[in-house]
């Protein structure tokens, strides 16, 4: 076992030398092998730490959200309806919720109005989120004015600024009194934008979005696990988008690799003569080249995803931010937990290192069975 170990780091040696001595073919080959496997790793990195962050904000959400429907659009929940609902078995907790959307032609930009269910805020006053204070240049104590959809002008005192780590989903947020809330979107007492509600045994979540969809015929239940996939389902589309406009470049790469892998060049085929004629036999020549093309595929994977780590969890994907995290004004600014899954490391790894170090057996077999002589003339 010893001597295999020491054969194999000769082996190691030699093929670092050869390597060394074509220096700029190996360092072009190797750098743009590094940039494919950073462009695909950047991707898989980053979207698979937005879905384990989705998931981890959902894990806080309801179990069920009921919403009315009129004439196939989300409508407000008629007084009464809070009241209904504590006779369907299963249901732990309800709560009615008051949000809704507003147009900020400043900065031409949606805003999230809220009331928060754990949170008293004083009348005249908000509490914003991160992304807007930066957006309307806001402090705490300032006054903003929003005019609302009736055209009467309210003011505010701002409170309180939301804290930037939750930036990734407090970014457009504008947390106000029920009082407030109403007043400005004209809502009478007892309606309520939609009902949240709490489930006691999670295995019991769809039988009770089935009772709610046949005592409130008008209304439609929306799971947790209904946005959870909706969010996946995103996030797949947004991968695919820049996976897509990535082909084109891992198709040329593809037909680089191939090539340089199953064509030999006259340098290359004399130096393998030269070493059948000192006495190598044809397995030590195939392995000195498999290692060879092993160490360039290992370097260009190793350097690529550990840029790819460095890419997106410490500068944001600032490559890919626009496509992966959508279109919108007030870009939320925040940095992802690093997460990586073990299935994506290791199927990234079958794709690009296995294909290059296998295509590069076939040619050197040729070259090795061959006469040293007819090799090196």
């Amino acid at each position: 076992m010893h001597a295999w170990i020491a054969k194999q780091q000769y082996l190691i040696d030699f093929t670092l030398s050869s390597l060394a001595r074509r220096k700029a073919k190996n360092f072009g080959l190797l750098l743009v092998y590094t940039l494919i496997v950073f462009l695909l790793a950047s991707v898989m990195l980053f979207t698979h730490a937005l879905r384990h962050e989705a998931a981890h904000l959902l894990e806080g959400a309801p179990e069920v959200v009921l919403q009315r429907m009129v004439a196939g659009r989300h409508d407000l929940i008629p007084p009464g309806y809070l009241e209904r609902l504590g006779r369907i078995r299963g249901v732990q907790h309800k709560e009615g919720r008051l949000w809704g959307y507003y147009y900020d032609p400043v900065v031409k930009a949606n805003y999230t109005f809220m009331v928060p269910g754990k949170e008293n805020i004083a009348t005249g006053t908000l509490v914003v989120g991160a992304g807007l204070a930066r957006a309307r240049g806001l402090a705490v104590g300032n006054v903003i004015s929003f005019r609302s959809y009736a055209g009467n002008l309210f003011p505010f005192s701002v409170a309180r600024i939301l804290p930037q780590d939750s930036e990734l989903v407090s970014a457009d947020l504008v947390l106000m009194s029920e009082g407030d809330f109403r007043r400005f979107f004209d809502i009478a007492p007892g309606y309520f934008t939609d009902i949240a509600l709490s489930v006691a045994n999670p295995l019991e979540v769809r039988n009770v979005a089935t009772k709610l969809a046949q005592q409130f015929p008008d209304s439609r239940p929306i799971l947790r696990e209904e946005i959870l996939r909706t969010y996946e389902s995103i996030f797949n589309w947004r991968e695919g988008i820049v996976l897509a406009l990535a082909s084109l470049a891992i198709l040329a790469f593809a037909i680089f690799a191939w090539e340089k892998a199953s064509g030999l060049s006259a340098e290359e085929k004399r130096e393998i003569g030269i070493l059948k004629a000192i006495g190598w036999e044809t397995g030590d020549v195939i392995k000195m080249k498999f290692w060879e093309g092993a160490l360039v595929s290992l370097a260009a994977f190793l350097i690529g995803y550990v840029a790819a780590y460095l890419h997106v969890f410490r500068f944001s994907s600032a490559l890919f931010t626009p496509v992966l995290k959508g279109w919108a004004v007030l870009y939320p600014r925040f940095e992802l937990t690093p997460v990586i899954d073990g299935f994506q490391v290791a199927t990234l790894f079958f794709f690009t290192v296995f294909p290059y170090a296998a295509a590069t057996l076939v040619p050197i077999w040729r070259a090795a069975i061959t006469d040293p002589d007819s090799v090196m003339r």
